[in-house]
């Protein structure tokens, strides 16, 4: 199946991807890897956007991707896996699944972040963050805190695509699959040719 991501390679010049080549052919297949001029999360403007929901729909790229994620977190002793919604559940329960704890996530209430659910953190519980993309770490930060905040621990941080301009500073190890030094603008100091392209904020991410 050969998608329109696939078809039009991304110019080596507009993005510079630390990762295996058959990860990158498994995001182009899915067409999660997209050429253009988005919004993401952060408010900042790309030429380049990953969406992490396009790949995970497909179980078994989800089940292979966090696998490999989650050997890369198995090395951090931990009781449980943590996510922030909606992105990272499925990223956090495919990890727990693989490291054979249980998964429960964060979820918006009131613009933010929350334990719901009559999901617990105990005393001391230690805890892996996982999540799909970090830009800028906002919701992986508020996840933390909430951890924090009830006495729990984190052992370590865990994403699928790191696309931060510089690593985010969580207080404990922070590892990802794919590292993706992109571009971006704020939305007033766009270059001339991507303000020509009207802007798409897609998904969640």
């Amino acid at each position: 199946m050969e998608t329109a991501a696939e078809s039009q390679p991304i110019p080596p010049a507009k993005i510079d991807i630390y990762m295996s080549e058959d990860l990158l052919a498994l995001f182009r297949k899915t067409g999660a890897l997209l050429d253009g001029h988005f919004v993401l999360r952060s408010g900042l403007h790309s030429r380049q956007y990953f969406q992490g929901a396009i790949l995970l729909q497909y179980t078994d790229a989800a089940e292979r991707v966090c696998q490999m994620l989650a050997d890369k977190l198995r090395q951090f002793d931990c009781d449980a896996v943590i996510s922030p919604a909606l992105g990272g559940i499925i990223v956090g329960q495919e990890v727990a699944r693989s490291l054979g704890k249980r998964h429960i996530f964060v979820e918006k209430e009131d613009g933010k972040l929350a334990l719901r659910r009559g999901f617990k953190i105990d005393k001391s519980e230690r805890f892996v963050v996982a999540e799909d993309v970090v830009t800028r770490g906002g919701r992986v930060q508020e996840t933390i805190d909430i951890v924090r905040a009830r006495g729990g621990v984190v052992s370590a941080v865990g994403v699928i695509v790191d696309r931060s301009a510089e690593k985010p500073n969580f207080g404990c190890p922070f590892v990802s699959l794919v590292e993706m030094k992109m571009e971006t603008f704020e939305p007033d100091k766009l270059p001339v040719d991507l303000a020509r392209i009207p802007a798409v904020k897609p998904g969640s991410k």
